[in-house]
This record gives structure tokens, C-alpha cells and sequence, in this order.
């Protein structure tokens, strides 16, 4: 598979080492490091020199070289560049892609790998990559892998109560996304390249105590169909890629007790499974990101994606081989009811984390994420059900998903990005609930506004049904401008799916207002089937349903304004 991608993508890299764009897209300043490491890789795995009439030892030398002069530099690209240099040997001695360097590209490597900067996000694991190839290289004596490493743990341990990987560098901070699981990823294959097996082996249980968290929550994660990480910036693709890679390297590095092996293996094959049907284009054999029904991260390129997904594939298959997958099936555990609250961060400042729910009978499989949303508000990470199929949100852009958004003058409040007394527990008749409150309500911009109101949301789940209630109280007078609550109904993909996948049925979301002090009517259902606005990781929206009031309230101290919405969505399976 990675081979079919390459060849479909090598006639992409122009004779400077730059690549040219699919159409409609604009280049990133890394993607030459990526293709490199990408090529790299196809190396370390097969051994061949050349793919499809193509050189690859002097496209990789191209590529490198094209990093090295990216102007700005691009941190992210030069560390995919050096690992790349790695992958063809490690030392320059013995090394066919430094053969091919030019003596000025060879001196710039030296000046770029020497340049040391620091990050309180996930660009620290590119600092990590960079300093492992400065001393796997002999550019530098002294070997700074270790101490970065414990800088960042140090950083996770002050941002984080319980060790979970937060990727805000200002502000009201608690961004806990994808890139959490991708740094791990990222920094354990840098190891993986060191020349000195020995730092490996001394930071390996470092890693362990926080990947281990990530690991420990995909079986909760992952839903029957396969579907991984959901919410937040970047999933789609990379949330399948990165939480394959992770359970690889898990069950490689000996993290995943014996006993628990083979739920991982069970969970491997639905995550592939559900990667491969998704978004790979089997007729031609390419990643497909983007297209009429879907979209993805705004920053994420198909050249990029295909360049990443190859060299997934290739570390996949290196990995597969090591941990000896067992043969035949086992029978996932999805039969089970559960819901979990995964606690990123618990301070007196704040409380975030991620509430996970799966409905055995229906296979509804929810999970509402109480992070930051980082520097741009979208509604990947709003705390609602996030279930593709079932409860869609559209992607790259704002809209208050499930959630009421309450206009006071300048301040747009949304009941997201934190809480205090976040509690789960069972409620009647085996029903789950989520709870937690807001002292002060916070704006959109993640600024906490003092001495306007408090909100307490609770979210019920019993089966396929699922209620959510906001109740609102403010400390005086004050007039309420303007409130808005939103629906996505979408579809899955007509073409790209996996057979057993959650989607809604005729009947749809059936959802009832239970009660509503603010006096909100139905607009007129929005038709968006045209519009490339809005569309997901995974299909296209049809429609958007707004409850709005558009009128001024004065809400008053002492009164408790709520608004209770029922769902009981129509959840069917699609056939592949």
C-alpha cells in the first residue's frame, strides 16, 4: 500500500525538492521534510533504491535539501528531515543520501540542526527529533535528547494534574488533542533512530508513564466500527494514523500486558480497517482527504497526508512483523454499556477532560471533550456528543453545536472549554450521567467574564437516548441579546466508508425541547448541501437546524433560566 501511494505522489516532487500542491491547495513550508522522512522509511522497510523509474536516494537528497533552505525555517519540517537523513544510516560515513549532498547543503544541516529553540507544545517533540539526529550525526558532542525529553515532561506535569499532553501555549491553556498522542508517537520513532540504543532504553519508561494514559483510553475510544480519536483539531485520517501507531508501538515496546493483547489486536485491526475503507482510495491506491462530500484540517495538505500515511504504513509494517500479530479474531468487547470520564486536568483553577459513552444494544458511541479549543474557536472541540454519523459538527468552522450560545453585549458565552465539580456516575434504570458547572461563565475568545452569571450543565445517556439540561443563573440584571442553538444532520460518505458504521436513520435526531425559559422558536431548516463550508471528517452536512431568540430577554437574579433538549437518534448501520 505504501508503494501505491508513493508511485501515485513521487511525480509530485519538482527537481528543487519542493512539492506540487493537488489541486486547490497551497504548499506548507514542511512538506519537503515530510516526503523525505516518508521516503526515508521506504528505505529503512524494503531496502530498494528506486520506485517506479524514480531514484529515491536522490529525491530524499533533494527534498532534505529544499528544508534546509525553507525560508523562515520550519522547525516541524527540518526534524522530519533530519530522521529522514537517519533512515538511509547512521552514520555520514556510511550514509547514500549525505554522499549526495552538495557541500553547502551538508554545512547547512550542521547551522539548522545546531539552532536550539524551545516550545511549551507539541513542536517540542521536534526539538527532541532534531537533537537526536545532531548527536546521531556527530554535530554534536553532547547529546541533549534526555534533558529535552524531561523539560517536556516537567511541562506536562505543571499543565496537566494527570499527565495528559496539553498543546496550548497562551491563554486560558487545557488543549488536550490529538497532537498529545502525536508527539509520543513522533518522539518514540526519533528514539527508535538514535545511535546510542542506551538513551532508548533510559527514556523509554519516561514515555511509558504518559503514553501509557493515551494507551489505557483507546479501548474506551474506539468505537465497534473502528473509528479513533473524533474530536479536536486534525482527526479524521491522523486520528486513526496516530492511535494505530501508538497501540504498535505499545505492543512493540512490551507496555500492553499479555493478558490484554488481544483486545489491542482486535482494536489494530478495527482501527486499519476503518483508515483503510475511509480514506484510502482503493481503485487507484492514494489517501483522499478531501473531495465534494468531505473535508479536513484546514493546515493538512493531500500531499502531506499521503507522504504521512506512507510512512505510517512503512513503520506499520516494520512494527506488525516485531510484535507478531496472532491470527484468527477475537470477539470485541463493544457489547458492553459505559461511560467514562477521563480527567485531563483537575486544579481549583479549572477541571477538563473527556467523557466517554457507548450504548452496547445501539452502538452509539459518544464522546464529548470539556478542553480548550487552542488558538482558533471551532466546534471540533465543544463539549457535545461527538458520534460521525450520529452527531455531526461541521469542520474548520464555528457553530454552537448542541450548545447554547448566549449573546450578553460583546461577550458570546458557550458552556465549554472548562468546568469545576465535573462528576459522572449511574443514574435510574442504568442510565449514565455527566455533570459539571461554570462559577463564571466564559466568552468565546476563552476569556472568563466575572460577575455576569453561572451555568450547570448535566448530560444524561440511557441506551440511544440522550438528554442534555443548561441551567443559567446571573448575579444581576443584565440583558441577554441574542440566543443560538444548533444541529448538523449529516450522512456518511457515499463511497469512502466501512460497512457497520453509525449513521442516522429517516427518523433522524428526534429532538424534543423539553423546556426553554429563553423562548427560542425553529428557524427554517438550512439546506447546506452545496455548500463546501460545511462539511466533516467523514461526510457532508445536509442540513442545519437553528433554535434562536433574537430578541432581547432581561434575565434576573434569583430566577434559574434552563433549557433541557431530548434526543433519541434514529442509529442505523450502513453497509460498505
Amino acid at each position: 500500500m505504501a508503494r501505491s501511494i508513493l508511485g501515485h505522489n513521487l511525480d509530485s516532487i519538482q527537481p528543487d525538492g519542493t512539492v506540487l500542491p493537488a489541486p486547490g491547495e497551497q504548499p506548507r513550508p514542511d512538506e519537503p521534510g515530510h516526503i523525505a522522512y516518508a521516503l526515508g522509511e521506504y528505505y529503512r522497510g524494503t531496502g530498494e533504491t528506486t520506485l517506479k523509474g524514480f531514484d529515491i536516494i536522490d529525491l530524499a537528497a533533494r527534498c532534505i535539501t529544499a528544508q534546509m533552505f525553507t525560508e523562515p525555517a520550519a522547525e516541524n519540517g527540518l526534524a522530519y528531515a533530519s530522521l529522514a537523513l537517519l533512515c538511509f544510516g547512521p552514520s555520514k560515513e556510511r550514509n547514500p543520501v549525505w554522499e549526495r549532498l552538495v557541500e553547502e547543503t551538508r554545512q547547512r544541516i550542521d547551522k539548522q540542526l545546531l539552532h536550539r529553540s524551545d516550545y511549551d507544545n507539541h513542536w517540542q517533540a521536534f526539538n527532541v527529533a532534531k537533537a537526536v539526529a545532531r548527536f546521531s550525526f556527530g554535530l554534536s558532542k553532547k547529546d541533549e535528547t534526555s534533558r529535552l525529553i524531561e523539560r517536556m515532561v516537567d511541562r506536562i506535569n505543571q499543565t496537566s494534574s494527570n499527565g495528559f499532553f496539553d498543546d496550548s501555549t497562551e491563554g486560558f491553556g487545557g488543549n488536550f488533542n490529538l497532537y498529545g498522542v502525536m508527539n509520543f508517537v513522533f518522539i518514540r520513532s526519533a528514539l527508535q533512530l538514535h545511535a546510542n540504543s542506551g538513551v532508548r532504553d533510559r527514556k523509554l519508561p519516561t514515555l511509558r508513564t504518559y503514553a501509557e494514559k493515551y494507551i489505557k483510553m483507546m479501548p474506551d475510544l474506539v468505537r465497534a466500527d473502528g473509528l479513533g480519536w473524533a474530536f479536536g483539531r486534525a482527526a479524521g485520517a491522523y486520528g486513526q494514523m496516530h492511535c494505530i501507531s501508538l497501540v504498535l508501538q505499545g505492543l512493540r515496546d512490551g507496555w500492553i500486558a499479555d493478558d490484554q493483547k488481544p483486545k489491542y489486536f482486535d482494536l489494530l485491526r478495527r482501527l486499519f480497517v476503518f483508515f483503510y475503507h475511509t480514506y484510502l482510495d482503493q481503485e487507484h491506491g492514494f489517501l483522499d482527504l478531501r473531495d465534494t462530500e468531505r473535508t479536513a484540517f484546514g493546515h493538512h495538505t493531500t500531499r502531506m497526508a499521503n507522504f504521512d500515511a506512507a510512512r505510517y504504513l512503512c513503520q506499520w509494517s516494520r512494527l506488525a512483523k516485531t510484535v507478531q500479530m496472532p491470527s484468527g479474531t477475537t470477539k470485541p468487547d463493544n457489547s458492553k454499556t459505559l461511560g467514562r470520564f477521563v480527567i485531563f486536568d483537575k486544579s481549583n483553577r479549572k477541571e477538563q477532560g473527556l467523557f466517554l459513552y457507548r450504548d452496547g444494544e445501539s452502538g452509539l458511541h459518544a464522546q464529548i471533550p470539556l478542553i480548550s479549543s487552542g488558538p482558533t474557536l471551532v466546534a471540533d472541540s465543544l463539549p457535545f456528543p461527538h458520534c460521525p454519523g450520529v452527531f455531526d459538527w461541521p469542520n474548520n468552522v464555528y457553530a454552537p453545536i448542541m450548545l447554547p450560545e448566549l449573546t450578553f453585549g460583546t461577550n458570546v458565552t458557550l458552556p465549554a472549554f472548562y468546568g469545576k465539580n465535573c462528576v459522572t456516575g449511574l443514574g435510574l434504570r442504568n442510565s449514565f450521567y455527566f455533570r459539571y458547572e461554570q462559577p463564571d461563565l466564559i466568552n468565546t475568545k476563552e476569556e472568563i467574564v466575572k460577575g455576569l452569571g453561572s451555568v450547570k450543565v448535566q448530560w444524561n445517556f440511557s441506551g440511544n437516548k440522550i438528554s442534555a439540561e443548561f441551567a443559567y443563573t446571573v448575579k444581576q440584571q443584565v440583558t441577554l441579546d441574542k440566543f443560538r442553538f444548533m444541529l448538523a444532520i449529516a450522512a456518511p460518505h457515499s463511497k469512502y466508508r466501512v460497512g457497520g458504521s453509525l449513521a442516522l436513520g429517516p427518523q433522524g435526531h428526534r429532538c424534543t425541547v423539553q423546556k426553554d425559559d429563553f423562548q427560542a422558536t425553529w428557524q427554517e431548516t438550512e439546506v447546506v448541501s452545496e455548500d463546501p463550508t460545511y462539511r466533516t471528517n467523514y461526510g457532508k452536512i445536509h442540513y442545519l437546524q437553528h433554535l434562536v431568540r433574537d430578541h432581547p430577554l432581561i434575565m434576573r437574579p434569583g430566577q434559574t433560566y434552563r433549557l433541557a433538549v431530548n434526543f433519541e437518534p434514529d442509529v442505523v448501520q450502513v453497509e460498505g
